[in-house]
């Protein structure tokens, strides 16, 4: 069996939609100026959400704040 390649993961983009994830640790560590806390500090996650980020991306990317809203059409993405 051949190793496959290690996927990409970027932390600045939604697991699920693909999108910015507005992540203020990420926009901090990238530009070097001190962010708020981020958004998500605030945000409560559903437990059905959280098991719909794909296994490579847990504790790597976080969801937007469009998917963590929950029912948002836009981020209906049904597991493989």
């Amino acid at each position: 069996m051949t190793p496959s390649a290690p996927i990409f993961i970027d932390p600045c983009l939604c697991p699920l939609c693909g999108q910015s994830n507005q992540c203020a640790n990420e926009i901090e560590r990238a530009t070097g100026i001190p962010q708020p806390p981020c958004w998500c500090t605030q945000a409560t996650f559903d437990t059905a959400l959280l098991e719909r980020v794909p296994s490579e991306a847990k504790g790597k990317a976080c969801v937007c704040p469009a998917c963590a809203r929950p029912l948002t059409p836009s981020c209906a993405v049904t597991p493989d």
